[in-house]
């Protein structure tokens, strides 16, 4: 857990030797029993505060992180990218010492699954190209098992192809005003690139679910879970397919459509420039 003393440290300047390397983390996590990814003060439980706990735990001294992108409360990753800088002495750790060490130290909903070594200087933030998520969807009046704490349950009937052609019109770089938390938006920059989305059946686990995969450069809050709910809005038929690009042209977050449960959202991916990075040996 999180304590007081953690949080005083994360704020108070780190005086340290000269940066070596970057220690890369590609970790995941159910996002249910936490509060988003940002430490928050007040015992507040954070993927964050588990993190720097169990760092500070394991390297014996406070450490800064920077992650690939914050989630809110609820929302899960398989993907999520951590850095961190280390100094000479830290160069000899082994990498699979220190997965077993953090994953030892961390609560059983949080799954280091890799380290790597990069240059110093090195950001999970700033030097990422492209990050990818997925949510996921159960339609009909059939209860989902498996998915039932990962997939949002609509009790209705999808036009998944009129989703996906939808969709279509948010590819490219735009003003995304409209899909994102309105108080986030204000004196900020609301232009994105999208590179990609597709709405698609899948099956997994043995159940037919929905699925919207979304990739851009960067993600406004709310922004994947605010174009999934209004893409919603076109798959029952309430509005039709040029709606979206309506809802894009508007720049008002009261033009879109709702924003969809968080536990359906997974942080699936994150795009580096080849070379990055290395296994951590």
């Amino acid at each position: 857990m999180q304590t007081t003393q953690d949080i005083q440290a994360i704020d108070t300047p780190i005086h340290t030797p000269t940066e070596a390397a970057t220690m890369v983390l590609k970790l995941g996590y159910r996002g249910a029993d936490f509060s988003g990814f940002a430490a928050q003060p007040g015992g507040v439980r954070t993927v964050a505060g588990e993190l720097y706990h169990a760092l500070s735990v394991f390297l014996h001294r406070p450490v800064e992180i920077t992650c690939a992108g914050r989630t809110d409360a609820g929302v899960h990753a398989l993907a999520q990218h951590v850095s961190l800088p280390v100094y000479k002495n830290e160069l000899g750790l082994s990498g699979s010492t220190v997965k077993r060490a953090l994953n030892a130290l961390v609560g059983d909903d949080i799954s280091v699954s890799e380290v790597y070594r990069a240059p110093a200087g090195f950001s999970a933030r700033f030097d990422a190209e492209a990050r990818s998520y997925r949510y996921r969807i159960v339609e009909g009046w059939t209860r989902p098992i498996m998915a039932w704490n990962h997939a949002w349950w609509l009790r209705a009937q999808l036009d998944v192809e009129a989703m996906d052609r939808a969709a279509q019109a948010l590819v490219g770089e735009h003003d995304f005003k409209s899909f994102c938390k309105a108080a986030s938006a204000i004196d900020k920059p609301t232009h994105r690139n999208v590179m990609s989305v597709q709405v698609a059946r899948i099956e997994e686990a043995g159940e037919q679910l929905i699925a919207v995969d979304i990739t851009g450069n960067a993600f406004l809050h709310s922004m994947v879970r605010t174009i999934v709910g209004s893409l919603v809005e076109v798959g029952t038929g309430r509005r039709e397919e040029q709606w979206i690009s309506q809802v894009l042209a508007a720049c008002n977050r009261r033009a879109a459509g709702q924003c969809a449960p968080a536990k359906g959202l997974v942080f699936a991916a994150v795009q580096y420039p080849e070379g990055s990075f290395e296994p951590w040996l």
